[in-house]
C-alpha cells in the first residue's frame, strides 16, 4: 500500500493530467523512480527527487509546501514566493551555495518593465533559503545594486542594444566537455538523469542557468562568438528576476587569477579590489566580502578561464572544484578540451556562428538602411561572410565601414583569417578618425604600450610596473629628494638668514638633507620591491575620525615597518647635521667629528624610529573602509584614492611632526646614559619636526600609496620615456568613450583579446 506521500504524489500527477512516464521525462528520472515515489512512505523519499518532481508539476506555493511536508514530516520553514528586500522587513535568508529558489522580482532599479517578470519557463530545481539572519541583507542588496548599475552603465557603452542585440544562440556541448548528467543533477547513486536541454538565445540566459540543477554551467565560444556579452547579460538578467534568497552574479576576470591561490580568496580579494566598502567587518567573517563569499551571496561569473597560462588552467579548474560553489565560466572551446578534464557538476553549452540570415537582418539596420551596405549583404564575398560569422567581427565591420563598406569587396581580401586582420587593423584608425587631440601614429603607439604592459587587466596602479625595478628605484630616490629639499629650504631658511648667513648656506641644507632622506626611502623602496616583492594596491580604506566601525587594522606591520624606515633615515639624516654646522662654524678635530656624527645619528635613528612607528600606528586607527556605492569604476577608485592620500598627508603631517618633537626629548632621557650629553632645544626640536613632518608624510604618500606611485611612475615617468601621453586620465577615458577598452570593475581591459594581442605587434 502507498503512504501517504505516495498517494499525495498520485493524485498531484493526476491533477496535472500526466502519465507516470511523462511525469518521469518533465523531472528527468526515470520511470521506476516515478512509479517508487507513488509508493512510497515519507522516510523512502530522498528530497532531491521530490523537489525535482514539484518542479516538473509546476506546483503552487501551497502544494508544494504540502508535498514537501509530507516527504519531510515537517513544513519548510520559507515559504517559495520570498519577499522583495527592498521593502520587506523580513531578513533575508542565506542561500544553499548549491541551488537556488524560484526566481521572483526581488531588486527594484528604480523602473518596473515586462522584462523583469519571472521567465515563463519554471522547469528548474528549487531550493528554499535557509531562515537565518546573518546580518548580510543590506550588504547583499547594496551589492546587487552595484554589480547591475555598473554592468547596465557598461553594456550601454559597448552599444550592444544599437539596435539589437546580434542574435547570439548556443547548442549542448559534446558529452566529453560537461559532466555526466547524474552528477548535474547531484542525485543520490542508483537514480536515473534524463538530459536536460539547454538550447537557447541570449534573452534566455538566466532561465537556462537556473535549470541547471548542479547551478555549474560552462559557456564555450570561438574567440569574439559573444561570451563577455552574454556574461554581462546574463548578470543583468538573473538580477532583474533574483529572489531575496539567491545570490548575487558578480563578474570575474579570470586571467589575473593565479590558482596558487585559494579560489573563495581570490574571489574576495577581487571584491575588496572593486568594492573597498567590503573592507568593513561583518557578523560572520572578517570583512563583508569574506562574509558574502563564505555564505554563498556570490554567485562567480568567471570570464575567459581561456586567458589564464596554458600551464595553470588544469590547477584553475581543480582550484574550483575544491569549493561547491555555483558558477557560470567562459572559455574557448579549444583551451577548455586542452585540460583533459570537466569542472565537476557542470553542464555545458557552445556558441554558434552567426549566419547570412543574421547578417542580413543586423547589418542593414545597424547601418540605417544605407544602400551600399543593402547591396554588400545581398552580395557578399564568401570570405567576408566567413569572417563575419561572430559578433566581434561584425561589430568592428559596422564600425569601421559605416560610411561606404566597398573596401571590404577588395579581392585581396581573399580568406577569412585576411579579412579579420584588415578589420582588426582598421579598428583604431576609424574610432580615432575625427580625434584632434593626439597624433594618430601616437594613439598607435600609446595603445600597443598599453597592451604590453598590461596583458590582462589596464590596472591604474599597476602601470608603473611597466618601468625596471632600478628605474622605479631612482624615480623614487628623486621624488623624495626634491619633496625634502623643498621642505627643508622653505622651514629652514628664515633661522639661517636670520643667524647671518647666506641664501648658498640655506640652498646646501637643501640639497645635503634632501638626497638623505630620498635614498632611506629609495633603500626602503628597493627593500620592499627586489627582495620582498611588495606591489602597493589601491587604498580600500579612508581616514576618518570618530568613526564607530574600525577596520582590523595591520597596526604591528605598520609599527615595524615605521620603526625601521624612520631609523635608516635618522642614521643619515645625524652626520649631515654635524657636516652643516661644522661648514658654518668650524670643524673640530676629526675624532670628534666622527664622534659627533656616530652619536647624532644613533641619536636621530632613535627619534626618527620611534616617531615614524608612533604616527604610523596611530594612522591605522583612524583608518575606516570606504562607501560601497563609492567604487563604480578605475577613474572613481582613482579620484579617492587622491582623496585618501591628501587626506593622509593632512594627518600624518601633525602626527610626524609631534611624534618627531616628543621623541626627542625621550631620546635625551633614555640615551644620554649610554651616548652622553645629549641636548634637544626647542629651536632644534621645532625645525626638525616641521621639517620631518612635512618631508615624511609627503615621502611617504609619494613612495607607499598606490595614488603617490601612479604621480612618479605614471603621470611623469612612462610619459618622460613616451610610452604614455600626459594626460593618462584622458587618455584611458577616451579610449573608453571611443570603445578600445571597456571597464570591468575598478579596472580596464582591451575591448577582446584579439585586438590586445593585434596592437602589441
Amino acid at each position: 500500500m502507498a503512504g501517504e506521500f505516495g498517494r499525495l504524489v498520485r493524485a498531484l500527477r493526476r491533477a496535472a493530467g500526466l502519465t507516470q512516464e511523462e511525469l518521469a521525462r518533465r523531472a528527468g528520472i526515470s520511470d521506476r523512480t516515478v512509479r517508487r515515489l507513488e509508493s512510497a512512505d515519507p522516510g523512502d523519499t530522498r528530497i532531491g527527487t521530490v523537489k525535482l518532481v514539484a518542479d516538473a508539476l509546476d506546483l503552487g506555493p501551497e502544494d508544494r509546501r504540502t508535498l514537501m511536508a509530507a516527504a519531510s514530516s515537517e513544513v519548510p520553514a520559507t515559504p517559495e514566493a520570498a519577499p522583495d528586500p527592498e521593502t520587506s522587513p523580513d531578513p533575508e535568508a542565506a542561500p544553499d551555495p548549491e541551488m537556488s529558489p524560484d526566481p521572483v522580482v526581488s531588486l527594484d532599479f528604480g523602473t518596473r518593465s515586462d522584462a523583469a517578470e519571472p521567465p515563463a519557463r519554471r522547469d528548474w530545481p528549487v531550493q528554499a533559503g535557509l531562515p537565518a539572519d546573518d546580518g548580510l541583507s543590506d550588504a547583499v542588496r547594496r551589492l546587487a545594486h552595484i554589480v547591475h548599475t555598473r554592468w547596465e552603465r557598461e553594456e550601454g557603452q559597448r552599444g550592444v542594444h544599437d539596435p539589437f542585440p546580434l542574435p547570439v544562440r548556443w547548442h549542448p556541448v559534446a558529452a566529453e566537455l560537461a559532466d555526466r548528467w547524474d552528477n548535474v543533477r547531484r542525485l543520490p547513486p542508483g537514480e536515473e538523469a534524463l538530459p536536460i536541454d539547454l538550447t537557447g538565445t541570449l534573452p534566455d540566459i538566466a532561465t537556462i542557468y537556473r535549470m541547471v540543477p548542479s547551478r555549474r554551467l560552462v559557456v564555450l565560444g570561438e574567440a569574439g562568438s559573444g561570451k563577455s556579452v552574454l556574461a554581462i547579460r546574463f548578470t543583468l538578467d538573473y538580477l532583474r528576476t533574483r529572489a531575496a534568497t539567491e545570490p548575487v552574479p558578480v563578474i570575474f576576470s579570470l586571467g589575473g587569477w593565479d590558482p596558487a591561490t585559494p579560489l573563495r580568496e581570490w574571489l574576495v580579494d577581487r571584491l575588496l579590489r572593486d568594492d573597498p566598502g567590503l573592507l568593513a567587518p561583518a557578523p560572520t567573517g572578517p570583512t563583508l566580502a569574506a562574509a558574502l563569499v563564505e555564505a554563498g551571496w556570490v554567485l562567480p561569473v568567471l570570464d575567459g578561464f581561456d586567458e589564464l597560462p596554458a600551464g595553470l588552467r588544469a590547477a584553475a579548474l581543480a582550484a574550483c572544484d575544491e569549493t561547491s560553489l555555483p558558477m557560470l565560466l567562459t572559455s574557448r572551446p579549444e583551451e577548455y578540451a586542452a585540460v583533459g578534464r570537466v569542472l565537476n557538476w557542470s553542464a555545458g553549452v557552445e556558441l554558434d556562428d552567426l549566419d547570412p540570415g543574421d547578417l542580413a537582418d543586423y547589418l542593414p539596420r545597424a547601418t540605417r538602411h544605407d544602400p551600399s551596405w543593402d547591396r554588400l549583404v545581398a552580395d557578399m564575398p564568401a570570405p567576408l561572410t566567413e569572417a563575419l560569422r561572430t559578433p566581434l567581427m561584425v561589430a568592428l565591420a559596422r564600425t569601421t565601414y559605416r560610411a561606404d563598406p566597398a573596401a571590404l569587396t577588395d579581392p585581396a581580401l581573399d580568406t577569412r583569417a585576411v579579412v579579420e586582420e584588415h578589420l582588426l587593423a582598421g579598428y583604431v584608425p576609424s574610432v580615432y578618425r575625427d580625434n584632434r587631440r593626439w597624433p594618430l601614429p601616437r594613439v598607435r603607439h600609446w595603445l600597443g604600450g598599453l597592451a604590453e604592459m598590461s596583458p590582462v587587466e589596464v590596472a591604474w596602479w599597476r602601470l608603473g610596473d611597466a618601468l625596471s625595478r632600478s628605474t622605479r628605484v631612482l624615480a623614487v630616490v628623486i621624488a623624495t629628494s626634491l619633496v625634502t629639499a623643498v621642505c627643508d629650504i622653505a622651514v629652514s631658511a628664515p633661522f639661517i638668514l636670520a643667524n647671518g648667513l647666506g641664501p648658498v648656506t640655506v640652498l646646501l641644507d637643501g640639497l645635503l638633507i634632501g638626497p638623505v632622506v630620498g635614498l632611506g626611502f629609495g633603500v626602503i623602496y628597493g627593500l620592499m620591491i627586489v627582495y620582498l616583492d611588495v606591489s602597493v594596491g589601491p587604498s580600500r580604506v579612508r581616514l576618518r575620525l570618530g568613526n564607530r566601525v574600525r577596520v582590523r587594522p595591520t597596526v604591528p606591520t605598520r609599527v615595524l615597518a615605521g620603526f625601521v624606515g624612520g631609523f635608516v633615515v635618522g642614521l643619515g639624516y645625524g652626520p649631515v647635521g654635524v657636516l652643516l654646522r661644522g661648514m658654518a662654524g668650524g670643524f673640530p678635530t676629526p675624532a670628534e667629528t666622527i664622534r659627533l656624527a656616530t652619536i647624532n645619528a644613533l641619536a636621530l635613528g632613535f627619534v626618527f624610529a620611534v616617531a615614524v612607528a608612533v604616527a604610523l600606528g596611530l594612522v591605522a586607527f583612524l583608518e575606516s573602509p570606504h562607501d560601497l556605492t563609492s567604487a563604480t569604476g578605475p577613474l572613481t577608485i582613482l579620484a579617492a584614492n587622491r582623496t585618501a592620500a591628501i587626506h593622509l598627508f593632512l594627518v600624518l603631517t601633525p602626527l610626524l611632526a609631534l611624534a618627531i618633537f616628543a621623541s626627542g626629548f625621550l631620546m635625551v632621557v633614555v640615551l644620554s646614559g649610554v651616548l652622553g650629553e645629549l641636548r634637544w632645544s626647542g629651536h632644534d626640536a621645532f625645525v626638525l619636526s616641521t621639517i620631518g613632518g612635512l618631508s615624511g608624510a609627503a615621502s611617504y604618500v609619494l613612495t607607499f600609496t598606490a595614488w603617490g606611485q601612479w604621480i612618479v611612475f605614471t603621470r611623469v615617468c612612462l610619459p618622460l620615456l613616451g610610452r604614455l601621453p600626459w594626460s593618462v586620465t584622458d587618455f584611458l577615458t577616451d579610449a573608453h568613450t571611443r570603445g578600445v577598452l571597456r571597464q570591468s570593475g575598478a579596472v580596464y581591459q582591451f575591448r577582446h583579446a584579439r585586438l590586445r594581442s593585434h596592437l602589441t605587434r
